[in-house]
């Protein structure tokens, strides 16, 4: 029973801790493409641009207006809060306008965030 145990916990780290650089940026280009309804260049686009976003402040771009709360979030778009962020917007930060539920695949997630990282 222990080795079952230690053999379950062992997966459950490898899963939690699976380096996004194993991630397929092409296969999260092709998932981008849905956000790209909203994250544009334009000026006039509904969501900020994200070209540059990993390892930028949130809310920092001079171009875009942002909601109070995303504001106040005071977040380094790093790989952890993207994949919190891609996971659940409203539960990290609460009351911000983005109008998406969510990516429930961790796979989706990292190969989006995969993805996020070629946009310079």
């Amino acid at each position: 029973m222990r080795r079952l145990y230690s053999s379950a916990l062992l997966g459950a780290v490898m899963l939690v801790a699976s380096p996004v650089f194993a991630a397929d940026a092409n296969r999260g280009k092709t998932l981008y493409a849905a956000c790209q309804a909203c994250h544009t260049e334009k000026d006039d686009a509904l969501g900020p641009s994200l070209k540059g976003v990993v390892g930028r402040k949130s809310a920092a771009l001079d171009n875009f207006r942002y909601s109070a709360p995303m504001k106040r979030s005071n977040l380094t778009w790093d790989e952890r809060s993207l994949r919190e962020y891609l996971t659940d917007p409203q539960g990290k930060v609460k009351g911000n306008r983005m109008p998406f539920s969510g990516l429930a695949n961790a796979t989706d997630v990292a190969d989006v965030i995969a993805y996020l990282q070629t946009l310079k």
